[in-house]
């Protein structure tokens, strides 16, 4: 699961704005404000939000406090926590490789312009040539990271990109309190950049109405997107899941201090740069 957008934020605060702009040009009666005869004409009740847009406003964007998510994708499982106040975000995914079955599951902790990491490598037996990296949470230097535009930084509270993948939603459905069905253009506007050129290649027209359902919970918070992503290119179809819940609650993101921690050494570079 990648986070390669971060557009979340800006949508939800659209719609929401527009939204209390429209209140207020109905309550200024959008002139005069008199009818014929002198009299104040009442305020037209607003319209009420289309189903996209109220599941727009329910992505976090940050006013939220902190939060625990978690996600999976073809490839990876994602989880974590992120807090928008300390501009931070601690994350871990593992990844399987497909052809020698080991894992690799990689955190990171980011806390401002700082950034750490940890790596673990799980069933490995009768592999060798694996890096050996202390079991600590390694300091990184930015300046050392080849893919500069791909180290570890505060993203926002959106992790899963779930805004733009609902703001290019062409059908919405709401099927019950909280509960929402329809189809996602993955090919349009950022929704575009969350999955990889390969698979969306591959894909081809199916990308255009993928399915998906969604859950809000009762503090009017997105709990959960899943886009159910068909099978394509020899790659089996699967579910692209993200989940949020803790609002408000989770811990704190700090920087990690004392014998936890350790700048990290040339290996760790080695595994970033490939």
């Amino acid at each position: 699961m990648t986070q390669r957008t971060r557009t979340a934020g800006l949508l939800r605060r659209a719609v929401v704005t527009s939204a209390a702009l429209a209140v207020a040009a109905l309550a200024a009666g959008c002139g005069s404000g008199t009818g014929s005869d002198g009299a104040a004409e009442p305020a037209q009740p607003s319209a009420a939000p289309t189903p996209k847009e109220a599941l727009l406003a329910a992505v976090p964007d940050g006013t939220e406090g902190t939060i625990r998510f978690s996600g999976r994708d073809s490839s990876s499982t994602m989880s974590g926590v992120v807090d928008p106040t300390a501009k931070g975000t601690e994350l871990t995914t593992a990844i399987k490789d497909a052809d020698l079955g080991f894992t690799t599951t990689l955190s990171f902790r980011v806390v401002g312009d700082q950034a750490w990491m940890k790596v673990k490598f799980s069933n490995t037996k009768g592999l060798t040539g694996f890096p050996k990296l202390p079991d600590r949470w390694l300091k990184l230097d930015r300046s050392r990271i080849a893919d500069a535009e791909n180290a570890p930084a505060y993203e926002g509270a959106d992790v899963g990109n779930a805004g733009p993948l609902i703001e290019a939603a062409t059908t919405v459905e709401e099927q019950g309190a909280g509960k929402y069905a329809g189809t996602i253009d993955l090919t349009s506007g950022e929704a575009a950049k969350v999955l990889d050129a390969e698979e969306m290649s591959a894909l081809g027209e199916k990308a255009a109405a993928v399915p998906f359902t969604a859950e809000v919970g009762p503090d009017g918070n997105l709990a959960s997107l899943a886009l159910q992503v068909p099978a394509a290119g020899g790659r089996k179809a699967y579910e692209y899941l993200v989940q949020y819940r803790d609002y408000g609650t989770a811990p704190k993101v700090t920087a990690p201090a004392g014998s936890g921690a350790q700048d990290a050494p040339a290996a760790a570079y080695e595994l970033l740069n490939g």
